[in-house]
């Protein structure tokens, strides 16, 4: 089965339904993001599919990497559809666990975990995957202390080489991250430090993710499964319980078509590394962008539409505080824009090439440049597909601009459109301590909205 995605047809009908029921707002709510539960439903189960034993058993364990989207609803949805998360920061874990993921379902990796950090997870059983030599010493000083049921691993870096996007390809000779497996003497430390770490049971892998080919992927696997083996033929059977893969499939974001699939992963990891299915080793995955990019989408109003050196643009409420990669990076990742009339509608006006704006005070704050659209207007609304991963999750607050609602979907058999919110909106007007705003009274006459204000005195 091919996991559905947010089709046009569906992203209409769900848009249509959010207007009816006041979710977008020209006055009131500007601009807000929507994940199609119904359709994480459907990846999941695709996900689970494709690895054999997956899910039911101990031998896969299919985690989602919380910084694709770190709201606390989204990954209890996950959770609920078998799988576990993966976390890379305190606050990914204080997440993960708020959410309900049992510890034993939790994988720890970061390249800059504290001894504090450590501690915690070692108290909970979280498991644990070292990045360096002087993080496994860290580990087996706390363990000299007290015992721990986590599973603890160390990462390698595979050095097989990098993807179309720099940034995001973590197995490069120069990579930060793991320990770099073909530097001289490294595999030879390596192998000293299982000799050592009884405790230590479990290899670590990830390749990179958007812009990775799947075969480069694959032979980054085929290389961790091959120190496995080294290990497992120095020390003996079980000496390396399990293998983590890391995740990093790359999304599709032309179209609508979910490509590459999971399942052609799988084909390209049989091809490059079919000990891991040979039942030697327990599988760890950790996928993120591939479970829910194509599953969520932003949707904004058009504030006001002008034209300079004879291009006309649209100036909206999505930007780069919504979709930061993409503003910075737009080569890297671009993202498709349709255009619909203030009811939902999609428009089907004559294209014309266009810029794309956002509400953020400097000059490439842009979604698109030079985009053919139907013409877009005032009070129009342009829907960001393919962003249900690490946009509206993941605000970034530039000129402090607010971050959205977030509201899940799901829809009956009668074609009715449930919405819950996942996040509220947060309130421009409305400071906290982490704006360095002290309660005083003083405070509070300063920085009360002038407009809600008025409407009270008015009452």
């Amino acid at each position: 089965m091919t996991a559905v995605p947010l089709a046009a047809a569906r992203r209409e009908h769900v848009l249509q339904q959010a207007v009816r029921q006041g979710l977008l707002d020209p006055e009131r709510s500007l601009l807000a993001g929507f994940v199609d539960f119904d359709a994480v439903r459907a990846t999941a189960s695709d996900l689970h599919d494709a690895f054999p034993g997956s899910p039911g058993t101990r031998g896969v364990l299919h985690t989602f990497a919380a910084k694709a989207n770190c709201l606390v609803p989204v990954l209890r949805e996950l959770g609920r559809h078998g799988l576990g998360c993966e976390v890379a920061t305190p606050g990914e874990l204080a997440r993960a666990l708020a959410a309900g993921f049992p510890a034993d379902r939790i994988v720890y990796d970061s390249p800059a975990k504290t001894r504090a950090d450590l501690e915690r997870a070692l108290a909970l059983g979280v498991a644990v995957n070292a990045d360096s030599f002087q993080e496994l010493e860290r580990i087996g000083r706390l363990l000299a202390d007290r015992p721990s049921a986590s599973r603890l691993g160390v990462r390698l870096n595979c050095q097989v080489g990098g993807g179309a996007i720099a940034a995001m390809s973590t197995a490069t000779n120069t990579s930060k991250f793991g320990v770099a497996l073909a530097d001289p003497g490294n595999r030879e430390r390596l192998m000293r430090a299982f000799a050592t770490y009884p405790w230590l049971t479990w290899v670590h892998t990830h390749t990179g993710s958007q812009g990775c080919p799947l075969d480069l992927m694959a032979r980054g696997v085929a290389q961790a499964v091959e120190f496995a083996d080294q290990v497992t033929a120095a020390f003996g059977e079980g000496r390396v319980e399990g293998i983590d893969v890391g995740g990093g499939l790359p999304v599709n974001f032309a179209d609508d078509e979910v490509a590459p699939t999971f399942a052609e992963y799988v084909e390209q990891l049989r091809a490059h590394a079919p000990g891991l299915f040979e039942g030697r080793y327990a599988v760890v995955t950790e996928f993120g962008r591939s479970l829910l990019a194509k599953n969520g989408f932003l949707a904004a109003y058009v504030e006001y539409t002008k034209s300079a050196g004879g291009r006309p643009i649209a100036v909206t409420h999505a930007g780069v505080q919504v979709a930061t990669r993409t503003v910075f990076a737009p080569d890297a990742w671009p993202v498709r824009i349709e255009a619909y009339d203030r009811h939902g509608t999609a428009k089907r006006g004559r294209p014309v090439r266009q810029d794309v704006a956002g509400p953020a005070c400097f000059a490439g704050d842009l979604l698109a440049r030079d985009r053919a659209l139907p013409p877009l207007e005032p009070g129009d609304l342009v829907v960001v597909p393919d962003t249900g991963a690490y946009y509206f999750s993941t605000p970034f607050h530039y000129n402090s601009l607010p971050e959205p609602a977030v509201h899940g979907v799901r829809t009956g058999a009668d074609g009715g459109v449930e919405f819950t919110l996942l996040r509220p909106a947060q309130d421009p007007w409305r400071l906290t301590e982490r704006d360095g705003w002290s309660q005083d009274d003083g405070g509070r006459a300063r920085h009360r909205d002038p407009v809600a204000a008025g409407a009270r005195d008015d009452r």
